[in-house]
Protein backbone atom coordinates (compact mmCIF):
# COMPACT_ATOMS: atom_id res chain seq x y z
CA UNK A 1 0.00 0.00 0.00
CA UNK A 2 1.47 2.86 -1.21
CA UNK A 3 0.38 6.85 -0.98
CA UNK A 4 -0.66 8.13 -3.52
CA UNK A 5 -2.03 11.93 -2.28
CA UNK A 6 -0.94 13.67 1.07
CA UNK A 7 -2.17 16.96 2.48
CA UNK A 8 -0.86 18.84 5.19
CA UNK A 9 -2.49 20.42 8.00
CA UNK A 10 -2.37 22.20 11.62
CA UNK A 11 -4.22 22.82 15.20
CA UNK A 12 -4.00 24.24 18.19
CA UNK A 13 -6.02 23.23 21.21
CA UNK A 14 -6.74 24.14 25.05
CA UNK A 15 -7.90 22.54 27.35
CA UNK A 16 -7.95 22.01 31.40
CA UNK A 17 -7.21 18.18 30.53
CA UNK A 18 -3.62 17.53 28.38
CA UNK A 19 -5.62 14.76 26.24
CA UNK A 20 -8.42 17.21 25.86
CA UNK A 21 -6.42 19.90 24.89
CA UNK A 22 -4.32 17.48 22.42
CA UNK A 23 -8.17 16.14 20.75
CA UNK A 24 -9.11 19.86 20.43
CA UNK A 25 -6.19 20.59 18.24
CA UNK A 26 -6.46 17.51 16.32
CA UNK A 27 -10.29 18.76 15.89
CA UNK A 28 -8.63 22.09 14.36
CA UNK A 29 -6.43 20.78 12.42
CA UNK A 30 -9.65 18.74 10.82
CA UNK A 31 -8.41 15.01 11.44
CA UNK A 32 -9.32 13.58 14.85
CA UNK A 33 -12.92 11.98 13.28
CA UNK A 34 -10.00 9.26 12.34
CA UNK A 35 -7.45 6.65 13.75
CA UNK A 36 -4.26 7.69 13.03
CA UNK A 37 -1.58 5.90 12.96
CA UNK A 38 1.93 7.91 12.86
CA UNK A 39 4.76 6.63 10.41
CA UNK A 40 8.45 7.87 9.76
CA UNK A 41 10.07 10.49 6.96
CA UNK A 42 9.20 9.33 3.93
CA UNK A 43 7.37 11.04 1.18
CA UNK A 44 6.18 8.34 -1.45
CA UNK A 45 7.55 8.57 -4.75
CA UNK A 46 4.82 9.81 -7.05
CA UNK A 47 2.80 11.06 -4.69
CA UNK A 48 0.62 14.58 -4.83
CA UNK A 49 0.41 16.79 -2.23
CA UNK A 50 -3.16 18.53 -2.49
CA UNK A 51 -5.15 20.52 -0.61
CA UNK A 52 -6.77 19.73 2.79
CA UNK A 53 -10.13 19.99 1.72
CA UNK A 54 -8.95 17.52 -1.40
CA UNK A 55 -7.30 15.47 1.11
CA UNK A 56 -10.08 15.07 3.56
CA UNK A 57 -12.77 14.27 0.67
CA UNK A 58 -11.03 10.66 0.06
CA UNK A 59 -11.21 9.95 3.50
CA UNK A 60 -13.88 8.23 6.29
CA UNK A 61 -14.40 8.45 9.73
CA UNK A 62 -13.01 5.86 12.01
CA UNK A 63 -10.58 5.23 9.04
CA UNK A 64 -6.70 4.29 9.70
CA UNK A 65 -4.99 7.02 8.35
CA UNK A 66 -1.19 7.08 8.41
CA UNK A 67 0.04 10.25 9.36
CA UNK A 68 3.52 11.92 10.20
CA UNK A 69 3.05 13.88 12.85
CA UNK A 70 4.77 16.60 15.26
CA UNK A 71 3.00 17.78 18.07
CA UNK A 72 4.03 19.92 21.44
CA UNK A 73 1.94 21.05 24.61
CA UNK A 74 2.59 23.25 27.66
CA UNK A 75 0.77 23.71 30.96
CA UNK A 76 3.08 26.46 31.55
CA UNK A 77 1.92 30.18 31.61
CA UNK A 78 2.89 32.17 28.72
CA UNK A 79 5.54 29.63 26.78
CA UNK A 80 5.97 29.60 23.14
CA UNK A 81 5.79 25.93 21.63
CA UNK A 82 6.01 25.37 18.33
CA UNK A 83 5.24 21.68 16.21
CA UNK A 84 6.36 21.79 12.59
CA UNK A 85 6.80 19.07 10.08
CA UNK A 86 9.51 19.93 7.07
CA UNK A 87 9.01 18.32 3.75
CA UNK A 88 12.05 18.13 1.28
CA UNK A 89 10.07 16.63 -2.16
CA UNK A 90 12.32 16.50 -5.52
CA UNK A 91 11.41 17.68 -8.60
CA UNK A 92 11.54 14.05 -10.33
CA UNK A 93 8.12 12.58 -9.17
CA UNK A 94 9.69 9.14 -9.01
CA UNK A 95 12.09 10.24 -6.17
CA UNK A 96 10.81 9.65 -2.67
CA UNK A 97 11.17 12.66 0.03
CA UNK A 98 11.38 13.24 3.44
CA UNK A 99 9.38 14.50 6.11
CA UNK A 100 10.79 16.12 9.19
CA UNK A 101 9.12 16.88 12.75
CA UNK A 102 10.66 19.53 14.62
CA UNK A 103 8.67 20.35 18.15
CA UNK A 104 10.51 23.05 20.01
CA UNK A 105 10.00 25.49 23.05
CA UNK A 106 10.94 29.47 22.91
CA UNK A 107 10.72 29.54 18.64
CA UNK A 108 8.90 31.69 16.63
CA UNK A 109 6.92 30.28 13.71
CA UNK A 110 9.55 31.22 10.79
CA UNK A 111 12.71 29.72 12.80
CA UNK A 112 10.60 26.93 13.61
CA UNK A 113 9.72 26.04 10.13
CA UNK A 114 13.00 26.80 9.03
CA UNK A 115 14.67 24.58 10.85
CA UNK A 116 11.96 21.47 9.77
CA UNK A 117 12.44 22.36 6.56
CA UNK A 118 16.46 22.02 6.65
CA UNK A 119 16.52 19.02 8.41
CA UNK A 120 13.79 16.81 5.93
CA UNK A 121 16.71 18.59 3.30
CA UNK A 122 19.59 17.35 4.86
CA UNK A 123 17.86 13.44 5.60
CA UNK A 124 17.59 13.49 1.67
CA UNK A 125 20.33 14.94 1.08
CA UNK A 126 22.06 12.30 3.34
CA UNK A 127 20.28 9.92 0.81
CA UNK A 128 21.74 11.03 -2.09
CA UNK A 129 25.47 10.76 -0.68
CA UNK A 130 25.30 15.01 -1.18
CA UNK A 131 27.50 17.11 0.84
CA UNK A 132 24.88 19.39 2.77
CA UNK A 133 26.28 23.26 3.82
CA UNK A 134 22.26 24.77 4.11
CA UNK A 135 24.78 28.35 3.54
CA UNK A 136 25.94 27.83 0.24
CA UNK A 137 23.11 25.64 -1.34
CA UNK A 138 19.99 26.82 -0.73
CA UNK A 139 18.21 29.18 -3.22
CA UNK A 140 16.34 31.59 -0.85
CA UNK A 141 14.50 33.26 -3.46
CA UNK A 142 13.20 29.71 -4.89
CA UNK A 143 13.22 28.29 -1.94
CA UNK A 144 14.67 25.46 -3.85
CA UNK A 145 17.74 23.10 -2.38
CA UNK A 146 20.43 22.15 -4.79
CA UNK A 147 21.60 18.57 -3.65
CA UNK A 148 24.05 16.81 -6.34
CA UNK A 149 22.34 18.25 -9.07
CA UNK A 150 18.78 17.15 -8.12
CA UNK A 151 16.37 20.25 -7.62
CA UNK A 152 14.32 19.98 -4.28
CA UNK A 153 11.57 21.93 -2.97
CA UNK A 154 11.40 22.53 0.68
CA UNK A 155 7.87 23.78 2.37
CA UNK A 156 6.68 23.64 5.82
CA UNK A 157 3.55 23.60 8.49
CA UNK A 158 4.49 24.99 11.41
CA UNK A 159 1.83 25.87 14.00
CA UNK A 160 3.12 27.80 17.46
CA UNK A 161 0.97 28.86 20.42
CA UNK A 162 1.53 30.69 23.75
CA UNK A 163 0.67 28.53 27.05
CA UNK A 164 -2.57 29.90 28.61
CA UNK A 165 -2.29 32.28 31.21
CA UNK A 166 -4.26 30.49 33.66
CA UNK A 167 -2.12 27.41 32.70
CA UNK A 168 -4.84 24.72 31.31
CA UNK A 169 -2.49 23.03 28.56
CA UNK A 170 -2.07 23.83 25.04
CA UNK A 171 -1.49 21.72 22.62
CA UNK A 172 -0.19 22.34 18.85
CA UNK A 173 -0.01 19.70 15.84
CA UNK A 174 1.15 19.56 12.39
CA UNK A 175 0.58 16.69 10.44
CA UNK A 176 1.38 15.34 6.77
CA UNK A 177 -1.57 13.09 6.44
CA UNK A 178 -1.55 10.55 3.65
CA UNK A 179 -5.05 10.29 2.30
CA UNK A 180 -5.12 7.89 -1.04
CA UNK A 181 -3.39 4.80 -1.63
CA UNK A 182 -2.87 2.19 -4.12
CA UNK A 183 -2.34 -1.47 -3.05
Amino acid sequence: MVPTKAFITKGVGKHKEKLTSFEMALRNAGIAQFNLVKVSSIFPPNCKLVSRKEGLENLSPGQIVFVVMSENATDEPNRLIAASCGLALPKEKERYGYISEHHSFGQKEKVAGEYAEDLAAYMLATTLGAPFDPDKSYDEQKDIWQISGHQVKTRNITQTAVGNKNGVWTTVVTSVVFASYKP
